[in-house]
C-alpha cells in the first residue's frame, strides 16, 4: 500500500471516489511476474481495470456527469483519432490507455481520475459490483459479438474460470441453444451449471484433443458451431479446432505462449474460421442494458470480498485460484455490493 496525492480531474475528467474493483487474472501476473508479453512493468504501478465508483469532482467541459452519479469504468481511453478510432474498433489503437497495463496505472485505490466519456452512469437497480463485472462482462460480449452466437447456436467453451462463465452468460442472452463447457475443476463447473450450462464437461490432465472433441460431439448430438477458448491452453486450442464443425468459428480469447502448435490443416480444410480477440470495444452500453434488465445476472460470480486495506490477502486467495471472482471495497464508509 502507498499513499498518493489525490489527483486533480482535467477539463474533460472526472474524480471517482473507487468503490468496488474486481481482481483480474493479468493484475495477479503483473504482480508475481512484472509483464505479460510485450507489456513490461519498468515502474511502481497501480493495478485494477474491472471498477466502479462514485463522482465526487467533474472536470469544467464535462456535460454528462454530475457529482454523485454511480458509474462503471470502462478502462481502455482512446488517446488519438486515429483508422482504429474512427471504425469504431478503439481497442485496437496501438497509443490506447489502458489501467493497468504498463506503463498505466489502474484504479485499485480510493480515488481516481479518468476520461467522463468513458465512465458510465449505472441506474439504481445496478449495484457497484455488478458494475465492475461489466468489464470481464465486457470480454464475453466482444468474445459473443466476433464468434457471431445468435439464436439457435451451440456453443463449446473452453475454461469455466470468470472470462469462460461470462461467455457463457452471454452466450445464453444472446440466443446459444446448447452450451457445453469444459474445465479441470469440477467446482467451476458446478457453478457453470447453476449459471445456465446445458452440458458441463470434466477434463483430466493428458486427455487427447481428438478424443474430447468427439465426447463433445457426442454430448451435443453434432458439433458445434462456435467455440470459445478461454485458457489459452495448447492443447485445449487443439481441442476447440477438432471440436467446431466445417464451417463454423473458434474464437480465441485465452492468452497462451506466443508460439502454439494447431491443427491448421484440419481448420483451413474444414474452413473453420479462427477469430482473435483483444479486449472489446463499444461493449459498456450493451451491458448496463442486460444488467438493468436483469437479463444477466453476474452477481453469484463474486464468491470473495476483501477491504482494500487487506489487498495482498485477496490477491494471494486469487492466485491460489480459489472461488471466482474476488472484489476489493474501496470505500471505508460503504462496504455494501
Amino acid at each position: 500500500m502507498e499513499q498518493r496525492p489525490i489527483p486533480e480531474p482535467g477539463p474533460n475528467e472526472v474524480l471517482l471516489q473507487m468503490h468496488s474493483v474486481g481482481i483480474c487474472g493479468s493484475d495477479v501476473h503483473y504482480w508475481q511476474n512484472g509483464r505479460i508479453g510485450d507489456f513490461v512493468v519498468k515502474k511502481p504501478m497501480v493495478l485494477g481495470h474491472e471498477a466502479a465508483g462514485r463522482v465526487v469532482k467533474v472536470g469544467s467541459a464535462v456535460k454528462n456527469l454530475k457529482e454523485g452519479d454511480r458509474v462503471a469504468v470502462e478502462p481502455g481511453v482512446p488517446r488519438e483519432m486515429d483508422e482504429f478510432f474512427k471504425s469504431g474498433n478503439y481497442n485496437l489503437s496501438p497509443t490506447i490507455f489502458f489501467c493497468a497495463t504498463p506503463p498505466d496505472d489502474g484504479n485499485l485505490c480510493r480515488f481516481y481520475k479518468h476520461s467522463a466519456n468513458f465512465c458510465y452512469k449505472l441506474p439504481d437497480n445496478v449495484t457497484y459490483e455488478e458494475g465492475a463485472l461489466i468489464e470481464p462482462l465486457s470480454v464475453g460480449i466482444h468474445a459473443c459479438r466476433r464468434a457471431g452466437v445468435t439464436l439457435g447456436s451451440s456453443v463449446l467453451i473452453c475454461g469455466a474460470g470468470p472470462i469462460g462463465l461470462v461467455c457463457l452468460l452471454v452466450a445464453k442472452a444472446m440466443g446459444a441453444s446448447q452450451v457445453v463447457i469444459s474445465d479441470l475443476s469440477a467446482d467451476r463447473l458446478v457453478m457453470a451449471k447453476e449459471l445456465g450450462a446445458d452440458f458441463p464437461l470434466t477434463v483430466k490432465r493428458g486427455d487427447g484433443p481428438e478424443e474430447l472433441a468427439k465426447r463433445v460431439e457426442g454430448m451435443l448430438g453434432a458439433q458445434p458451431h462456435i467455440t470459445i477458448e478461454c485458457t489459452g491452453v495448447e492443447s485445449s486450442v487443439q481441442t476447440a479446432i477438432y471440436a467446431t464443425r466445417p464451417g463454423g468459428v473458434v474464437v480465441l480469447v485465452g492468452l497462451g505462449a506466443a508460439m502454439t502448435t494447431i491443427p491448421l490443416l484440419n481448420a483451413a480444410l474444414r474452413e473453420v474460421d479462427i477469430r482473435g480477440v483483444f479486449r472489446y470495444c463499444n461493449t459498456w452500453p450493451m451491458a448496463i442494458a442486460m444488467l438493468a434488465s436483469k437479463k444477466v445476472n453476474v452477481a453469484p460470480l463474486v464468491t470473495h470480498r476483501f477491504p482494500l486495506e487487506q489487498a495482498v490477502q485477496a490477491f494471494e486467495t486469487t492466485r491460489q485460484g480459489q472461488g471466482v471472482k474476488i472484489m476489493l471495497k474501496c470505500d471505508k464508509t460503504d462496504q455494501n455490493p
